[in-house]
C-alpha cells in the first residue's frame, strides 16, 4: 500500500475553454483544451509538484479525457489506487468562458458523469494521511459525492489525520446560503484548516465582515483560517494572531485553479512545519503562478520553479 500524506477527494474532470474573451457559451466559436481539471484534482497536482506524497480519490470515464487525466497524475507522481475508471459514464467536463470584467461562466457536466462514482478507500490506505483536502465544489456537485466526502472525512479524522476545507462555494447549485451552510457543516466541524474568500467566510459564518467571519470560524474546530484576498495577498488567523502576507505579482491569464494551487501550497507548508507567514508566502506564490497560464493545472509548477519565482520577486522588491 503506497504511503500517502496529502490526499484529496472529488471531481476529476477536464476544462474546455473559450479561446477569446467575451464569447458566450451559447454561440458557435472556438475552444481550447481539454485541460485536466477539477478543484480537488488541481489541489493535489500542485501538492505533488511541491514534493508531497499524494493520492487522489475520484473517478473518470473509460475515454480519452479520462486517459489524459490519469497520464497527468502518473507523470506527477500522484497515487491513483482509488481513481475509478468507469466503463458506463463519461469523464466530467466543464465548459468555461471569460469576460473582460473578470467574470467567468461555467457549464458543468459533473454530477451525472463518472466523477460521481468515487470509490471508498480501505482504512489501511488512510493510516499515513496527514491532510485530507475537501472542496465545496465537490459537496455541491451531487448527493453521492457529498456523502462520500463525509465518509472519507470521518475515516481520516478517526485515523489521526487533519482536514482542510476550501469552501469554493456554489450557492446557485444548492439553493441559497443556508443550504450551503448545512452542506458544509459536517466538514467544517472537522476541518483544522479553512481557506475561504471574503464572501465565502461571510456566508459560512453568517457575518457581514470578513475578518469577523474568520474569527467566528476559529471559534469552531478550525485551528487556522486563511482569508484569500486575491491581489492583496492573504490574511492568516490563528489563536490571537492575524498575519497579513503580501501578494506576488503576475499577469493573470486564467484564474481557474489558482485558489487550488494556493490551498495546496499552504497545506504542504504546514506539513513541512513552516511558519504561518512562510506558509502564506508559498501559497501566495503558487496562487499567482496558477493564474499565469491557460488551463487549471498548467500553472501548478514544480517546487524549484516556485522558489526561483519567489526569489526573483524578492530581488525586484529590494531594488
Amino acid at each position: 500500500m503506497p504511503k500517502v500524506e496529502v490526499l484529496s477527494i472529488g471531481e476529476f474532470i477536464v476544462d474546455v475553454l473559450r479561446k477569446e474573451l467575451d464569447t458566450p457559451l451559447g454561440i458557435p466559436a472556438d475552444f481550447i483544451g481539454p485541460f485536466p481539471s477539477g478543484a480537488p484534482a488541481n489541489f493535489i497536482d500542485q501538492a505533488a509538484r511541491l514534493g508531497a506524497k499524494t493520492g487522489f480519490i475520484g473517478a473518470v470515464g473509460d475515454d480519452d479525457f479520462g486517459q489524459a487525466n490519469l497520464e497527468r497524475f502518473s507523470a506527477d507522481g500522484i497515487d491513483t489506487t482509488y481513481v475509478h475508471r468507469d466503463k458506463e459514464l463519461s469523464t466530467g467536463v466543464a465548459f468555461v468562458t471569460y469576460f473582460s470584467d473578470g467574470d467567468r461562466r461555467f457549464l458543468f457536466h459533473i454530477g451525472n458523469s463518472a466523477a460521481a462514482r468515487m470509490p471508498l478507500p480501505a482504512r489501511a490506505y488512510l493510516e499515513d494521511v496527514k491532510w485530507l483536502h475537501i472542496c465545496g465544489s465537490t459537496l455541491s456537485a451531487s448527493e453521492a459525492m457529498r456523502d462520500r466526502c463525509y465518509e472519507v472525512c470521518e475515516m481520516v479524522v478517526e485515523a489521526g489525520g487533519k482536514v482542510s476545507l476550501d469552501p469554493n462555494l456554489r450557492p446557485e447549485l444548492l439553493g441559497g446560503e443556508e443550504a450551503v451552510r448545512q452542506v458544509c457543516q459536517p466538514i467544517l466541524a472537522a476541518a483544522a484548516l479553512v481557506l475561504p474568500s471574503a464572501s465565502e467566510a461571510e456566508i459560512l459564518a453568517g457575518i457581514s465582515d470578513p475578518i469577523g467571519a474568520c474569527e467566528a470560524l476559529l471559534a469552531g474546530a478550525a485551528e487556522v483560517v486563511v482569508l484569500k484576498r486575491g491581489t492583496e495577498g492573504c490574511t492568516v488567523l490563528a489563536d490571537d494572531e492575524s498575519i497579513d502576507v503580501p501578494a506576488f505579482k503576475v499577469e493573470a491569464v486564467d484564474p481557474t485553479g489558482a485558489g487550488d494551487c494556493f490551498d495546496a501550497a499552504f497545506v504542504v507548508g504546514m506539513l513541512e512545519g513552516l511558519s504561518l507567514y512562510e506558509c502564506g508566502r508559498l501559497a501566495n506564490a503558487c496562487g499567482a503562478l496558477g493564474a499565469s497560464r491557460h488551463g487549471p493545472m498548467e500553472g501548478a509548477l514544480p517546487r524549484a520553479e516556485v522558489e526561483a519565482f519567489m526569489a526573483e520577486q524578492d530581488s525586484q522588491a529590494a531594488r
